[in-house]
């Protein structure tokens, strides 16, 4: 069973600080084999790719083909049915015209003191992509992730993807046709983003490297992080539902589900103002578990990591939900605004009653890779930006010099740095 809390019990405050604090991410052991793994990849290169994949994916790099061919991207595209061919372009396209609007602007202007400043973006030069293969196989992810590279002007993308048994998901391969990615590579796992950071004589070093994986994926994004860039360290997924009584049960249920369903480590929480209501909710999570196709792994989920809270009012929740930092948030009450101007914390939002999360999983616009495991209190969800970076620029003649120098030498001798001091002030009149 699920926890249950309420904030009326004298031992609320402890009990919510330890499910804030809770941890459902990778252990020691995940970093030590990581570490490892970087470390051969680095030494070896395309050698250990192939033993790692012939090891964990079951297939011989040199018979199966170290890359997928654009021929076999458009093949599946052709392939698949149109309803689905129809989703993931409306998909795309929906996608697109909501980053278009991130591209920041260049700037240059000048100051009061004649001072010329600016800045200038531009995007990074290639991009790796980690695809999750296996029991986790996601065509919205792809476009996810390389619609905001494509948007920023990123010039090459390179996409690794576990096939296990020398298979892939040919949904995946429609997505990167309709997106327009032309270099995929058949290696997964961490020895992927390996080759992604460091390259090898196969495949070129990218920037930065984004999408999402398993625990150690995410380790070893995490520990890469500074020799390429990264989205984020991404964990298990998340989801904080507030609703009132006037919501149906079997809504909030199957919304909650739909976190529940990705991994045993998920994370779904409920929270209510009405008793009845938390226990009409549960009643329903418990009759859908077994229509699901996911049923085993939702139902794992729930049992450890799911949670009913019941409040006294929206005042008191909305600092709690603040502390739990969700990816996803669903405010499913009569005025979502209200509550929604309390949010600092939060992934994403999702507003009244007929909005559940798992439509801006896929074709509402809004990026669905977002910060878990409360990072939301600091980072963004990816964006245009992941792929960019700010130039900042300057410029001076004599009387801006003269203007603001001054001060520069003095601080600068204030610091003990004379030879920063005399290079501006050789230049003073």
């Amino acid at each position: 069973m699920p926890l249950r809390l309420d904030s009326r019990d004298g031992d609320f405050a402890a009990a919510f600080t330890a499910l804030v604090d809770a941890r459902r991410e990778a252990d020691a052991d995940v970093s030590r084999d990581v570490t490892a793994i970087l470390r051969r990849v680095r030494a070896e290169g395309d050698a250990a790719l192939a033993d790692y994949t012939a090891r964990f994916d079951r297939h011989d790099l040199n018979v199966s083909g170290w890359a997928v061919t654009p021929a076999e991207c458009r093949a599946a595209l052709e392939s698949i049915p149109t309803e689905l061919r129809d989703a993931l372009q409306l998909a795309a396209a929906r996608i697109t015209a909501y980053h278009e609007k991130q591209k920041p602007q260049d700037s240059d202007g000048v100051d009061g003191a004649g001072v010329r400043l600016g800045a200038r973006w531009s995007a990074v030069d290639a991009a790796g992509l980690y695809v999750p293969g296996g029991r986790a196989a996601y065509p919205s992810s792809l476009l996810m992730n390389v619609i905001p590279a494509k948007v920023a002007g990123v010039s090459r993308i390179a996409m690794v993807t576990p096939t296990p048994g020398g298979e892939i998901n040919p949904l995946v391969l429609a997505a990167a046709q309709i997106a327009g990615i032309e270099e995929i590579w058949r290696v997964g796992g961490a020895q992927a983003v390996a080759a992604l950071a460091y390259g090898t004589d196969r495949i070129r070093p990218v920037d930065v490297i984004t999408g999402p994986g398993n625990a150690w994926v995410a380790e070893a994004k995490r520990q890469l992080y500074g020799v390429v860039g990264i989205d984020m360290v991404a964990g298990p997924s998340e989801i904080v539902v507030v609703a009132d009584a006037k919501n149906d049960p079997e809504w909030i249920a199957a919304d909650l589900l739909s976190q529940s369903e990705h991994d045993p480590t998920s994370q779904s929480i409920l929270f209510t103002d009405d008793a009845a209501f938390a226990d009409a909710a549960a009643a329903a999570v418990e009759r859908q578990i077994p229509r699901l196709s996911t049923g085993a792994v939702a139902a794992a989920s729930w049992a450890v990591n799911g949670a009913i809270i019941l409040v006294r009012d929206w005042d008191e929740a909305m600092p709690l939900v603040d502390r739990l930092a969700p990816e996803h948030l669903e405010l499913a009450v009569d005025d979502p605004d209200a509550l929604f101007a309390q949010v600092r914390h939060a992934g994403s939002v999702f507003l009244g009653r007929m909005t559940p999360e798992a439509v801006g999983d896929y074709v509402a616009g809004p990026n669905h890779v977002l910060p878990t495991g409360r990072r939301a209190r600091f980072s963004s969800g990816l964006s245009v930006l992941d792929f960019m970076k700010r130039t900042s620029f300057l410029g001076l003649d004599q009387g801006a010099v003269n203007a603001i120098g001054p001060a520069a030498v003095a601080l600068a001798k204030a610091e003990g740095l004379p030879a920063h001091a005399a290079s501006v002030a050789l230049r003073l009149q």
